[in-house]
């Protein structure tokens, strides 16, 4: 990472030269001085600097507090106020920028330093916070299904562009509002008024669902057909923060011979989508809580913060950033899988060697101390096979493998090509907790996770990526296992070679 570069403004020339000398001795870049407001938007703009050391109060008709505000808004660079003054009042004028520190003059190339890397530090997280949600909006944005949040009190305070189409209200018009006013439901049947699906489950505190028949009035006053499921939004404390509602128009399934059918295929789609927001939502609040956590510690412990204590708090920051993108990255693959996008496309390669490149890769990222054992019953493993789909195949499994295993046991891979039948039959066993036998049979359904592990992290997405990835082969996946003995799973791809 290359060297800091700071902008001065300080109205007194002698203390902006001792600054600049002091953040040169600590190794920052100095991109510049500015005396005046209007001079620091001008060198911000011009010079691009990665932090803004400001002065509150600054002579000329703008003060120091303004020009912030500004740069920070049109440029999006933090600000860290230096000041004289430590009342009450200029603190609270200064708060309304959101700066990222406060540096009490007199003071020291220490407090200096400090102030300046806790600063630029609250700005990296900030903005990774913020790229977290943008993803999260636009994973909502792209759904079909009309999707509305709300707060513990009922308010609105999200619609995506499907539930805008269904319901003919904008978001903008719609924030803030109840959301009965928004999603206003009745019986087909009866034209009896129906209890809002938010208002139940704010009641009730656990997910529910729309009864058969149900119909929207949207803002135009037609009515739709509609199925939806309602989940609560649960804070770390197992309070209700809020309601997440997932629809879908009905009206051309209505139209079908097929209604009853289409009916009971809604009901069973609409346990997944609930799942699917509670899942998500839950897997991203996980990290987004250690985060939240990490910075508040900072911002607690200010000039107080050791170096081992801030590599600690990003070694953890870090970590949970990873999380949410491998969770982001598995929602997007099983939304592609969705839409037959899954793209096959197979080369020529030698299996074994494959095999035994992805153990030891997979062995260099994991820490938990499990010794694979790979064994190959072939000398011949060229063939035509995706080697980005096997990828996915294997690191689900053998991550699978790790997870339900204790660090003490061994792990196995076996590899057989038999091009007499003409298939390759890849094994995969441990000596974990085992899989009950009354979940065999749903393993692979998305979301879906084993009764014996509902305590261990997981989203019940790796076994539906693994699926779907053989299945782009031509192949079959099977589990054989008993609980407290182990679990072994065979995948069975076709062979397709040259020769």
């Amino acid at each position: 990472m290359g060297q800091v570069r700071i902008l001065v403004v300080e109205d007194e020339v002698i203390v902006a030269r001792t600054i600049a000398s002091q953040l040169s001795q600590l190794g920052y870049i100095v991109t510049g001085t500015a005396s005046s407001g209007k001079v620091a938007i001008t060198k911000a703009s011009e010079t691009k600097p990665e932090l803004v050391l400001m002065d509150i109060i600054l002579k000329g008709e703008m003060d120091g507090i303004t020009a912030a505000s500004h740069i920070r808004e049109q440029l999006d660079i933090p600000v860290i106020y230096l000041t004289a003054y430590a009342d009450s009042n200029t603190l609270q004028r200064a708060k309304i920028t959101q700066p990222f520190g406060y540096i009490v003059k007199p003071f020291t190339l220490q407090d200096l330093r400090i102030a300046i890397e806790i600063g630029l530090l609250k700005h990296q997280l900030e903005r990774d916070l913020r790229e977290n949600r943008d993803r999260l909006v636009t994973l909502l944005n792209s759904m079909s299904d009309g999707v509305i949040a709300t707060d513990e009190q009922g308010i609105v305070t999200f619609m995506n562009p499907a539930a805008e189409k269904i319901t003919g209200w904008q978001q903008a018009e719609a924030l803030g509002c109840d959301v009965s006013n928004i999603f206003h439901i009745v019986n087909e049947v009866t034209e009896d008024k129906l209890e809002n699906p938010v208002t139940k489950v704010l009641r009730e505190q656990e997910v529910v669902y729309l009864a058969e028949f149900t119909s929207l009035i949207t803002k135009q006053g037609s009515r739709v057909p509609i199925g939806d499921s309602a989940s609560p939004i649960m804070r770390q404390s197992k309070q209700i923060s809020g309601v997440v509602v997932v629809f879908w128009d009905l009206s051309e399934r209505r139209e079908t011979e097929l209604l009853e059918q289409a009916l009971n295929k809604e009901r069973e789609l609409n346990n997944l989508k609930s799942l699917f927001i509670s899942t998500v939502s839950h897997e991203f609040r996980n990290p987004l809580t250690v985060i939240q956590t990490a910075v508040e510690l900072i911002e607690i412990q200010g000039a107080n913060l050791t170096e081992t204590k801030k590599n600690t708090y990003l070694k953890r920051i870090k970590k949970a950033v990873q999380s949410m993108k491998q969770l982001m990255e598995d929602v997007l693959f099983v939304g592609r899988s969705e839409a037959e996008k899954i793209v096959y496309e197979p080369t020529l390669m030698n299996v074994e060697n494959f095999c035994r490149e992805l153990i030891e890769d997979f062995s260099a990222v994991t820490t938990t101390g499990h010794q694979i054992i790979f064994t190959c019953h072939s000398d011949r493993t060229d063939a035509l096979m995706d080697e980005r789909l096997l990828h996915y195949i294997f690191m689900n499994l053998l991550s699978n493998a790790v997870k339900y295993s204790s660090a003490s046991n061994n792990i196995w891979f076996d590899l057989t090509c038999d091009f007499i039948t003409r298939v390759a039959i890849f094994r995969i066993q441990d000596q974990g907790i085992g899989i009950p036998e009354a979940d065999q049979t749903r393993l692979f359904e998305s979301f879906y996770r084993a009764s014996n592990v509902q305590s261990i992290q997981g989203t019940g997405l790796g076994l539906v990526i693994v699926k779907r990835c053989v299945a782009a082969h031509n192949g079959q996946i099977s589990v054989s296992s008993q609980v407290s003995v182990g679990t072994t799973f065979t995948v069975t791809i076709p062979l397709n070679f040259e020769g």
